[in-house]
Order: C-alpha cells, then sequence, then structure tokens
C-alpha cells in the first residue's frame, strides 16, 4: 500500500462510518489504520507501540458496539491513538500532544466516545463497573433499544492488571450483577498461553454460537422458572469452572472470582474477534475475553524492541531509523544522574536496594537492574505495594531506594504514611516527573506531592536545584538516622555538564544563600532556582536569592533573616501553589511575627494541560519572564 493510499480509511469519520463496512474490509482497515499511525507519530511522537498493538481490538469493538451509546472504557490511554482517529479526531490528530491540540489520551470533555479518564493504569474495571451499575439502575437502554440495556467494555492492557485497583474491580465485579465485558489486552503479561488439542477444544466450545445460544436459553427458562436465583447461578458458573479445571489442568483467577473466561485468542485476528465479540455481548453475568496481541505489531522495529518504540520519538517510518540528535555537550537528565549514582552508592553502602513500579528505564534502575541484578526490583504497576515492599525490607534492615513518578505517587498516599512515616523506616523515596511534565498533560504532571507529603510527620522532603545537588541529597538521605526521606526532581535535563561532584552530606534543613541583595528576597525550592538565576540577571533591583533546598524541615535560620530584613518575598515552586512551599513559608513567618509581603509562584489552583514544559511554565507564571515581571511587580507596588 502507497504511504498516502487509504481507500476506506479516508471514508471514515466516525464510528457509525466503520459499521458501514463489511466483514471482510476490516483487515485491510486496520493495515490502514496502522499505517495511518505510523506516519503520523514519526513526525508528531507520542505513544507507539501499544496503540499499534490494540488495533484490531479498537476496530472490533467500535464495529460491534453501538459506540458512543456503548462505553467503552480504556486503560492505558496510550493504546487509544487508533480509537482517537476513528472517532472524528483524525484531521486533527497532528495536534496530538500539542499546546491547544487533542489530549494525549482519552478525555471525556474532548469527545463522547471517551468515556472516563486514563492517564494512570488499572482504573477501566471499577469506573466501567460502576457504568454498568448506572445503566441497570437508570434503566438505560442503547439506542438499538437493546433489551439488555447499554453494553459497557473495560479494554485492560499494557501491564495495567498488575495494579491492585484492577483486583479491587474484580472483587466486586464478581460479587454484584453486571454484564460487564472485560477485554484483557495482554502483550506479555504474566498469564500463560493455553496449549494442547484438549484446551483449544474447551476454548472453542466456551465461545461456540450453538454452545453460547443453548447456555443463554436454558439459563433464560431455570430464570422464569425461578430455579436460577443469583447464588444458584454463582454456583453452576463454579461447578462449569471445577469441569473446565480439572479437564485443562489449568485455573486462573478470573474463573476464581466465578468470572466466565474466554480465551486466549489471536488479539490481532479482527474477524475472529468480532465474532467473539457479537456472541459475549448479549451474555448475562461478568466475564473476560482474554486477546494476546503483540507490541508495536505490524512494524518491525517496533515489534523487536518495545521498549525503546514505547515512545520514540521521530522516525524515518520507511526504515524505523530514529531521529537522533548529539546531547554529548548538554546536561544529563536527572533521571541518569539518579541511576548513576544509586549503583556508586551501592557500591558502597551493601544494603541499599533499589525498588521501582513498572518503570526501569524511565527513572533509569535498570542500570542497577544490569550491575546488580538481585539488589534491584521491579513490581509491576504496583506503586502502593511498592512503598510498603520497601518499608519491609527498611524494617529488617536494608536501604530501599523506592523511585516513583510523582504523579503516581499519589496512588500510594496511605502506604507512604502508614508503612513508612509511622514507623519511622529509613526508605527513600524518589519521586521522578516531579512539577509540570510537558506533553502528557495533567494526568501525569507531578503537582501536588510537595503540598500531600508536607503534612506528614517523620518526612524530611527535599529537592535538588542541580544535578550535583540530587547526588549529594542522594548520599544523605541514606546515611544512618535519616529516617524516611523524600527527594524530588524534575523530567528531563538539568543545567551542570559536569555533574560528578564528590559525594557529600547536606546538613538536613539547611538551604544556601545564592546571592545577597537588599530589595527583595527570592526563595527557590528545587531546579526552578536556575530560572531565578536567569530572570534576576540584569534587574535593576537588589535580589537576594536562596535556594531552600528542603521544605521539610524549613531552614529556620534563612527564614529568620529574611522576615527580619525583608518587607518583600517571593516563593517559587513548580508545584501546586496551595499548600506547597510558598505555603510553608507564609506558615512560619506568620507563626514567628513577620509580616513581610509575600508573593507565592507556583501551579494554579486547575488542571494544567499539555505542551511542552517552557509553555506550560508561560501559562503557570513560573519562567524566568514570569519571574522578572514578578519580582519587578512587587517593586512598583
Amino acid at each position: 500500500m502507497e504511504q498516502n493510499e487509504y481507500k476506506l480509511l479516508d471514508k471514515i469519520n466516525n464510528a457509525e462510518d466503520l459499521r458501514r463496512l463489511s466483514i471482510d474490509q476490516l483487515p485491510l482497515l486496520c493495515r490502514e489504520l496502522r499505517r495511518d499511525i505510523v506516519n503520523e507519530l514519526s513526525v508528531n511522537p507520542g505513544h507507539f507501540a501499544s496503540s499499534l498493538g490494540a488495533v484490531e481490538i479498537t476496530v472490533a469493538l467500535h464495529y460491534v458496539m453501538n459506540t458512543p451509546d456503548d462505553r467503552i472504557v480504556w486503560d492505558v490511554g496510550h493504546q487509544a491513538y487508533g480509537h482517537k482517529i476513528l472517532t472524528g479526531r483524525r484531521e486533527t490528530f497532528c495536534t496530538n500532544r500539542k499546546f491547544g491540540g487533542i489530549c494525549p489520551f482519552p478525555s471525556p470533555e474532548e469527545s463522547p466516545y471517551d468515556t472516563f479518564a486514563c492517564g494512570h493504569a488499572s482504573n477501566s474495571i471499577s469506573a466501567a463497573l460502576g457504568m454498568a451499575v448506572a445503566a441497570e439502575t437508570l434503566g438505560e437502554q442503547n439506542a438499538n433499544g437493546n433489551a439488555h440495556g447499554r453494553h459497557v467494555v473495560a479494554v485492560i492492557g499494557d501491564g495495567a492488571m498488575s495494579g491492585g485497583l484492577a483486583y479491587e474491580g474484580l472483587n466486586n465485579v464478581s460479587s454484584s450483577p453486571n454484564n460487564l465485558l472485560i477485554i484483557l489486552n495482554d502483550n506479555d503479561m504474566s498469564i500463560d498461553r493455553s496449549v494442547g488439542g484438549m484446551k483449544q477444544l474447551l476454548l472453542e466450545l466456551n465461545t461456540g454460537e450453538r454452545y453460547n445460544r443453548w447456555r443463554y436459553k436454558a439459563s433464560t427458562w431455570l430464570k422464569n422458572k425461578g430455579c436460577l436465583k443469583e447464588d444458584r447461578r454463582k454456583g453452576l458458573i463454579r461447578l462449569g469452572n471445577a469441569a473446565k479445571s480439572a479437564i485443562s489442568g489449568q485455573q486462573n483467577i478470573f474463573e476464581g472470582m466465578n468470572i466466565r473466561y474466554f480465551g486466549p485468542f489471536d488479539g490481532h485476528n479482527v474477524k475472529e474477534i468480532v465474532r467473539l465479540l457479537r456472541q459475549l455481548k448479549e451474555m448475562e453475568g461478568p466475564k473476560l475475553l482474554h486477546l494476546h496481541t503483540k507490541k508495536g505489531n505490524g512494524y518491525k522495529p517496533a515489534e523487536q524492541q518495545a521498549t525503546i518504540w514505547h515512545a520514540p520519538g521521530k522516525f524515518n517510518p520507511e526504515t524505523g531509523e530514529r531521529h537522533k540528535t548529539d546531547t554529548s555537550n548538554l546536561p544529563p537528565k536527572f533521571q541518569d544522574v539518579f541511576g548513576e549514582t544509586l549503583v556508586e552508592l551501592a557500591r558502597l553502602n551493601p544494603r541499599i536496594v533499589g525498588v521501582t513500579p513498572a518503570m526501569p528505564s524511565g527513572c533509569s534502575m535498570n542500570v542497577m537492574m544490569k550491575e546488580m541484578p538481585s539488589r534491584a526490583f521491579d513490581v509491576g504497576i504496583a506503586e502502593g505495594h511498592a512503598v510498603t515492599f520497601s518499608g519491609g525490607m527498611a524494617k529488617d534492615g536494608l536501604q530501599p531506594f523506592c523511585n516513583i513518578y510523582s504523579a503516581f505517587s499519589q496512588r500510594a498516599y496511605d502506604n507512604i504514611i502508614h508503612d513508612v512515616a509511622l514507623l519511622k523506616l529509613p526508605v527513600v523515596i524518589c519521586l521522578d516527573r516531579a512539577g509540570l511534565v510537558g506533553e502528557d498533560g495533567p494526568t501525569h504532571h507531578g503537582a501536588f506531592d510537595i503540598a500531600a507529603l508536607r503534612p506528614i510527620p517523620n518526612l524530611t522532603i527535599a529537592s535538588p536545584m542541580d544535578e550535583p545537588e540530587l547526588r549529594r541529597m542522594m548520599y544523605t538521605a541514606q546515611l544512618p538516622g535519616k529516617g524516611p526521606f523524600v527527594i524530588r526532581y524534575p523530567r528531563g535535563r538539568g543545567s551542570v555538564v559536569d555533574w560528578r561532584c564528590p559525594l557529600e552530606e547536606i546538613p538536613v534543613g539547611k538551604g544556601r544563600k545564592l546571592r545577597d541583595g537588599g530589595d527583595v528576597a527570592v526563595l527557590s525550592y528545587g531546579p526552578l532556582g536556575v530560572a531565578v538565576e536567569e530572570a534576576l540577571n540584569g534587574l535593576s533591583l537588589s535580589v537576594a536569592h536562596y535556594d531552600m533546598r528542603f521544605v521539610k524541615p524549613l531552614d529556620e535560620e534563612i527564614l529568620d533573616e529574611v522576615g527580619r530584613r525583608f518587607k518583600r518575598v517571593v516563593t517559587i515552586e513548580d508545584g501546586s501553589r496551595n499548600g506547597g512551599f510558598g505555603s510553608a513559608v507564609l506558615e512560619w513567618l506568620a507563626d514567628h511575627g513577620y509580616t513581610p509581603h509575600l508573593t507565592r509562584l507556583g501551579l494554579p489552583d486547575f488542571f494544567v494541560e499539555h505542551g511542552t514544559v517552557p509553555e506550560l511554565q508561560r501559562v503557570a507564571g513560573i519562567d524566568a519572564e514570569s519571574i522578572r515581571k514578578a519580582v519587578s511587580g512587587i517593586d512598583n507596588r
């Protein structure tokens, strides 16, 4: 097929257009959709391999289900690019992830086809069950007058089934009346393939048209006779599951929870998926369809290196050659400084271990996994477990460095309080991607960790201004007696090329004065201190700049100096202005009788959308120019 030849895709503006095709046309549509994704993402980077792997599932769902009236809940959202293209956003897909463009993940504010927010993993089953119960409670039928009511489908994949919330949802699904369909998009998870002739026979029997028609008629007759109450229905399901388990020598968790299981099937056979969906959609009770897919399917480079092609950046669509820029003279990424320093510290301290919830390459813990595989643990998409697991190791003598993306750490809030802080355990929680992250948007911005963690007793909370400071904070955190220690740092590059400084202790709760002045004091927290230095150059005002380093405990000597010397103070942070670092400074000054005019710069009280980090910093008013204007504006009051 020629690059710009889309015989079918060009005719599809919404899911209704898709449903006008014959089933025999669907394989060609899948090839065209896959080609469109490849061409678009080669010049406008985004999440690549996951969406390629879900093409056939996407096409089949919109072909069989009456979307948007029927509900499809995606989990995770980065497998849904094909969904966006088929539901009226093909012409605007070139703006995906760009400032002012379409959202990087499904968003109900953007399209009625997007039923729920899905930037984080593992929420689809719970949300979809809620929708199914709502439809049942309100007596809603779908637009075709379907007697069974609105169909609701949860599509969970790309590792999301390893999240604890998914199993909480499954537990509720199995215990409440519903007709939810769960599709497990399994692209190499830990659910074994079914092998052998008898097992295949059972799978075909379970999903065969005659079998399901007979089962449905039998269950309806028994129900009408009053012989098939809910407890008895579940008992029959358990009996059927037990028979299948005895014959196949295998049982899976879904059948153990009274959820009818079908699969695994080929997730790239679109006509077969259509057949299965048609049989399953009218079936009463909860059911799970297990589909095996290949991440990056249909594009060889992505099939061979799925991790690299998860989000590969720009590339040549014909050759698969990724566009690379010379970064040899640029400062390193904070994550790489973390990865290299962790290994360096682990060589010196045999008690150090590393923990990551499914992000070893994203946070650079893969460096330690390669050199010290027995001391680094990837626990899957399970942030709460990652923290409590670290707490358990710390309780019995190890020194865990638990690395979690800031936005994802929200799912481990109780674990941080109950399983680490309460016990004063020496766990170092490294919050990667803190602050504005850019094109992934509001579901991924690390906006709330400062405000959320600041009230928790026993925590030390620090943020480095640059890469050498990160190394020193990591070294400090693993020293004896430091207790629970949080270090937050941003996505992307720092500001220091020559970053391999000696490993030295930083006194906990001690900041540093970077420049003195007499008119205004600027207190920065974290890497935005670099932007402050840029902003202050050339100002006619005499401005003092303090890099506070710690938000808990605060440097009280610096705050006392600021309170005594300055009538005008500016605080700046890459985090929520409400309850964050600036609020902590304001509280301390007020508690100690100081009343300067204080301006707090930080993320505003709304969800900042997607775009490049510089664009979003301007929106939030925390870029160098905004800092300059804020300092100058205070002087004119």
